[in-house]
């Protein structure tokens, strides 16, 4: 019986770099190795819109591991996916990051668009998360916050603005301790950043709203620590704001069930989280199976299967 190959789906975001190896099994992805890094390319963006050579050397080492565990799991460059977002959309010297990756990985990377981005997290989405009716799906990553609004495998609005919780680290939580002025300085921006969306994707409308990435994993991790319901709410977020303005040191462990590793973007996360609640009228948020790393995964197995069956 010929042996199902596997394939890896890497995602290199501003906040985290991702890879998940898996193999198709009743025709759908097996995932049966996960790795991921909080590399945090956004923090390297400097004043001249490149990205600093300390930050680029902390992404190309986390390409060298990736590469490391391709070999270690059996995985041919022919059937990996790398796929850039934000940061790489926007910095100065991508195609320099890309030609240094290049040998590292064996395979180019791809840096998609905002708007392919968002259908990729629409697909990873409704791969992993029940759910019926129209949905809002919110991903909030590093350096960009998508938004889909669809029903079934149908998108009906889609889109990718400009603000994620490292770039908000960057510009509105500089400062220890924190004040409530950060935060409504970061609803200004939220607001901002949405625009016209803002009335468009209230028209359209819908029935719950799943959110994806890390400042919404990091939320959800603490309720689960807590023992708490793991449904993201206005009071929810409230309370968590003014745990956070409380915190006597900069590294917000003593916040309870927060994990060391979210605990640097964590404050800017929720900002951007309590901005989209009373901006947009959300009474509760769940999180999603799955996003942009299980969409290519998606893509990449169909992609494996077609070569399949044509060779």
């Amino acid at each position: 019986m010929p042996t199902t190959p596997l394939y890896a789906a890497i995602t290199l975001g501003s906040n985290s770099f991702n890879m998940l190896v898996a193999k198709t099994l009743g025709g759908r992805p097996e995932i049966i190795a996960k790795y991921k890094r909080k590399v945090r390319l956004a923090e390297g963006i400097q004043s001249d819109g490149s990205l600093s050579e300390e930050v680029m050397l902390r992404g190309l080492d986390c390409l060298s591991m990736f590469s490391d565990m391709l070999k270690k799991e059996g995985v041919s460059v022919d059937n990996i996916a790398v796929i850039a977002t934000a940061t790489l959309r926007h910095i100065a010297n991508s195609d320099e990051f890309c030609r240094r990756a290049l040998p590292i990985l064996g395979h180019p990377i791809e840096i998609i668009s905002g708007m392919r981005e968002a259908e990729l997290i629409y697909q990873g989405m409704v791969a992993t998360t029940e759910g019926e009716g129209r949905r809002l799906v919110i991903d909030i990553g590093g350096a960009s916050t998508e938004f889909i609004i669809g029903d079934g495998d149908k998108v009906l609005l889609k889109t990718s603005l400009p603000m994620g919780c490292v770039t908000f680290n960057d510009k509105f939580f500089t400062s220890f301790p924190f004040q409530k002025l950060d935060f409504d300085d970061a609803k200004a921006a939220v607001k901002s950043a949405l625009g016209d969306y803002l009335s468009e994707l209230k028209h359209l409308g819908w029935h719950c709203v799943v959110g994806a990435s890390g400042s919404v994993q990091s939320v959800v991790e603490l309720l689960n620590y807590r023992q708490e319901s793991a449904s993201i709410t206005l009071d929810v977020l409230t309370s968590l704001q003014e745990e956070v303005l409380t915190q006597s040191n900069p590294s917000m462990l003593a916040i309870s069930g927060l994990h060391k590793e979210r605990a640097p973007t964590f404050a800017a996360g929720i900002s951007i989280l309590l901005a989209l609640f009373e901006l947009l009228e959300i009474e509760s948020l769940n999180l999603s199976g799955g996003a942009l790393r299980e969409g290519v995964l998606q893509m990449l197995a169909q992609r494996v299967e077609v070569a399949k069956d044509s060779a």
